[in-house]
């Protein structure tokens, strides 16, 4: 049976996303144990040049659920980044993702196939179709921005490990 478009992004986003959120309350459990202020954590960043942990959450947020939105519309318009907010509003903003994506419906994401969706970043336009937008721009930007949270929490002693950010496997049943 062919993959579908809605089993290569909703589900996979999913996944994620669900562990996003299981890594982010295991890093809060983390910094009350020791007396980290989270909500001065969200301006740490892997090196200077690059974006904040904030920043990474928010922007894993926006290509998720505007990453499969786009699929519907033509367009990937996630709205404005809100910059630093406090460490809980993180924890809100995957679980929102979770139930936006949720309430996309397999028919509906499956009937998008084959789309043209147009891109305009800066003075480019990057032209794709619905499947090669979710392959090649949102789902790699979705989980660089979501490893490199990681990679932030790792580097600053939060106890997690490789299978907090796969999350949730999708195995077969035997």
């Amino acid at each position: 049976m062919p993959t579908s478009l809605y089993d290569l992004s909703v589900p996979t986003f999913l996944q994620t996303v669900r562990a996003i959120g299981g890594f982010l309350g295991r890093a809060a459990d983390h910094f009350a144990e020791t007396g980290v202020d989270a909500d001065a954590f969200v301006h740490t960043r892997l090196f200077d040049d690059m974006a904040p942990f904030h920043f990474q959450i928010e922007a894993a947020w926006h290509h998720a659920v505007w990453g499969v939105e786009a699929l519907k519309t033509g367009a990937f318009t996630p709205p404005a980044l809100v910059g630093p907010v406090p460490f809980a509003e993180l924890q809100a903003m995957m679980v929102r993702a979770e139930t936006a994506l949720e309430a996309f419906r397999r028919g509906e994401v499956d009937g998008w196939a084959g789309k043209d969706l147009d891109l305009q970043i800066g003075p480019r336009r990057l032209a794709f179709t619905s499947e090669t937008f979710i392959l090649s721009f949102s789902l790699p930007n979705f989980h660089f921005h979501a490893v490199t949270a990681y990679d932030i929490l790792r580097s600053h002693g939060v106890p997690i490990g490789k299978r907090d950010y796969e999350g949730q496997l999708r195995t077969r049943t035997a």
